[in-house]
């Protein structure tokens, strides 16, 4: 076995070291240099992974080396072999191989995102980036065939099971117990009810090679994009997966770092550029998979004997905070359907962002989907007047009828959805007043208004945006648009936008008038 102590000194390594510092995992050794990182794997069996001979570990760095080049290929770099003794380890130069090693470029630790987090440095705009890069590579990344297995249910339930298994062989108070058996059981009447349509999702391609670990520490912001590293290689299992499981691990890392403006931020990001909306069905039960996840990492950490006290308590400490996530997520709240009004550039898409995150919601944006209906990327310009190109009356028909059967979707999964469309006209706003009715889930419109001039002067700052409204569609809007009725009044928040907005005081009157609409 190799004495990692012994390698520690830059006289082992065949160029120059400015300085070496040892991190440690349950399962690997990270040795950082100044110019290059090296990550050693232990010569371990845990069950869910086997490291414990030279050729597996060989065969891992290879792995570890092809699977990241895919999303970070300025950073891995290669496979290199250590040699000598285990007491005189070397890198480079001659002697057997002993082990071998995985080398990257270094980079900052401080650029680690939950580092810049935790230090307040992690802009809202960066996780836009991160769900972009995620959304390309999963679109280019391989499906499961299928012949393979993975992706199946059983090979989807295994992990789950393996988690509570694990954790349980290490702990045994009461009160933990009685958390593990509600989440269990949690689980498994969930991946009953979820069985089919995780097997559909695999015949429609949803089950690819994706991360499979794809947390705030495992993404850096470097060289001014992100960087997305240290992905699953040990266990195909693992990586080959439904896309919504990968996504929801950094979804789940957000809300557990109490950053529900960003996870929902991102969360929608992402889902803008793929349009899984029906995806979402399956987030909660991979949300407690994915917290479960983290609790028997932690618990591993647990029961090595080798912890400061201060690291054992902030391993405790983990522990139960995961596993305290998990349950807050399935005693989730009642969802409602929030439908916006307005003319073009009235607000609308501005006031259900900031409301995103405050009420935990899923947005519909009528402008993405009406283009991701004919194949047009949402940025793309559709030069078309009104009643013609995409904006037909029939095209308009077909984009309601989708928006409308996302909404549906969503909210039997129980996420609150916001339906940012201008809903200008009655016969648009009622199948959707009609839904929530047959669903019994509150019902709100958002009315955003504004001068005529502020619109004008609204539209022709326009730049980079879904909308393709322009002058001459506001301007028809004007002359054409009637009010909500008196009978939707009671369903109304009307905002004005020209004046600054309350989004934290937007969102309670939004819940409060949910509440009012769910107890009457």
């Amino acid at each position: 076995m190799l004495n990692i102590a012994a390698l520690l000194t830059p006289e082992n390594f065949d160029h120059p070291v400015s300085g070496i510092e040892l991190l440690e995992t349950h399962i690997s050794w990270v040795i950082l240099t100044g110019d290059y990182v090296y990550k050693i794997k232990k010569p371990v069996n845990l069950g869910f992974l086997d490291f414990s001979s030279l050729t597996q570990r060989r065969f891992y760095c290879e792995e570890e080396l092809r699977l990241n080049r895919r999303l970070a290929p300025a950073i891995y770099l290669d496979v290199i072999p250590i040699r000598g003794t285990s007491d005189a380890p070397h890198v480079g130069g001659d002697g057997d191989i002993i082990d071998y090693a995985v080398r990257m470029r270094q980079f900052p630790q401080s650029a680690q995102l939950d580092r810049l987090l935790q230090h307040g440095n992690l802009p809202a705009g960066y996780l836009d980036d991160i769900a972009d890069v995620v959304a390309r590579f999963h679109a280019r990344v391989d499906k499961a065939p299928a012949a393979m297995q993975y992706g199946e249910p059983e090979q989807v339930w295994q992990p789950v099971e393996e988690n509570f298994a694990q954790i349980r062989e290490r702990e045994h108070r009461a009160d933990i117990l009685e958390q593990l058996d509600s989440l269990q059981d949690w689980s498994r009447r969930n991946f009953a009810d979820l069985q089919a349509v995780m097997r559909q999702r695999k015949r429609d391609g949803f089950v690819r090679e994706c991360h499979g670990d794809l947390h705030l520490r495992n993404i850096a912001w470097f060289e001014n994009a992100p960087v997305i590293f240290d992905c699953i290689e040990f266990n195909p299992a693992l990586r080959w997966i439904d896309v919504i499981s990968d996504i929801t691990f950094l979804f789940m890392d957000l809300i557990d770092r109490r950053q529900p403006a960003l996870a929902y931020r991102m969360l929608n990001r992402y889902l803008s550029h793929t349009g899984d909306y029906a995806g979402l069905v399956l987030l909660p039960f991979y949300f407690v998979y994915r917290a479960m996840v983290r609790a028997k990492v932690n618990c591993i950490r647990l029961s090595q004997s080798d912890l400061s006290a201060q690291e054992r308590a902030v391993d405790e400490q983990e522990f139960a905070g995961y596993l305290a996530l998990a349950q807050s997520f399935i005693r989730r709240r009642k969802p409602s359907l929030m439908i916006t009004w307005g003319l073009s550039a009235s607000g609308k898409s501005t006031i259900s962002e900031g409301l995103l995150a405050a009420l935990g919601a899923v947005r519909l944006r009528s402008d993405v989907e009406r283009k991701r209906l004919v194949g047009i990327d949402a940025l793309t310009r559709a030069k078309s007047i009104p009643g013609a190109g995409i904006y037909t009356a029939e095209m308009s028909d077909r984009t309601y009828a989708h928006l409308l059967r996302q909404a549906q979707t969503l909210l039997s999964a129980g996420f609150p959805v916001i339906v940012d469309a201008a809903f200008l006209a009655a016969a648009r706003r009622k199948p959707f007043a009609e839904l929530a009715r047959q669903l019994q889930v509150p019902f709100v419109i958002l009315q955003c208004v504004a001068s005529a001039s502020c619109l004008r002067q609204r539209i022709c700052q326009r730049a980079d945006d879904a909308s393709d409204a322009d002058l001459a569609i506001l301007e028809n809007q004007l002359r054409q648009f009637t009010p909500l009725a008196a009978e939707e009044l009671p369903d109304t928040i009307t905002i004005d936008t020209e004046q600054a907005v309350d989004i934290a005081k937007l969102a309670q009157h939004v819940r409060a008038h949910a509440e009012d609409v769910t107890n009457a």
